[in-house]
């Protein structure tokens, strides 16, 4: 495992629009009616650009797997990010879906926990041509034992219900859901206390 560097960022980028394309929440949220994705991208890029300088985006080795993570007390991104972010939705997506995009994002907002610090989760996500080797909870479980040792809980949003397990199997508890995108997809917030 490695701490990520800007010259990192094209390529954790395009691992996590390439894992996140199929994705039941976050693939019909970005979805266009032409079925282009050249926007899935620059979307996915504010994100890692924004925890980038916080030194908690990680990868494996190889790269076939990667980590953000948005450490306590710390915003995901500027607000010249979030404004970018706004603009890569209204360029990019119809006006129903532009709604339907920001309105997830307040769920999310809405579903995360405020009471204790902790640090989050915010993407993990495996190169399609490595899946199904454990790279990214090998990944993890490295992210885990570091946060352990600080004494620190962790917390992570599920968008795909068959991920949930393996969460599960890292000492991840659901502690509640909400709605995904709008083909019903359902989003698993999980807990982990520290240790």
């Amino acid at each position: 495992m490695r701490i990520a560097s800007r010259a990192d960022i094209d390529a954790v980028t395009e691992t996590i629009a390439l894992a996140f394309a199929g994705d039941p929440t976050w693939g019909p949220a970005l979805a266009r009616e032409d079925g282009s994705t050249a926007h899935h991208v620059p979307y996915w890029r504010i994100f890692v650009e924004g925890a980038l300088p916080h030194g908690s985006v990680f990868l494996s080795d190889d790269g076939a797997a990667v980590a953000v993570w948005i450490p306590p007390g710390e915003d995901e991104m500027s607000e010249e990010q979030e404004a970018a972010l706004r603009r890569v939705v209204t360029q990019n997506l119809a006006p129903a879906a532009q709604e339907a995009m920001f309105a997830l994002w307040d769920r999310f907002d809405s579903n995360h926990p405020q009471t204790e610090p902790h640090a989050y989760l915010s993407l993990l996500a495996t190169h399609p041509d490595h899946r199904g080797r454990g790279i990214a909870q090998a990944l993890l479980r490295e992210n885990l034992a570091d946060f352990d040792a600080q004494r620190l809980p962790t917390y992570l949003e599920s968008t795909n219900p068959a991920n949930d397990h393996r969460y599960e199997r890292l000492g991840f508890a659901k502690v509640g859901e909400f709605a995904g995108s709008v083909d019903g997809s359902v989003v698993s917030t999980m807990w982990r206390p520290a240790g």
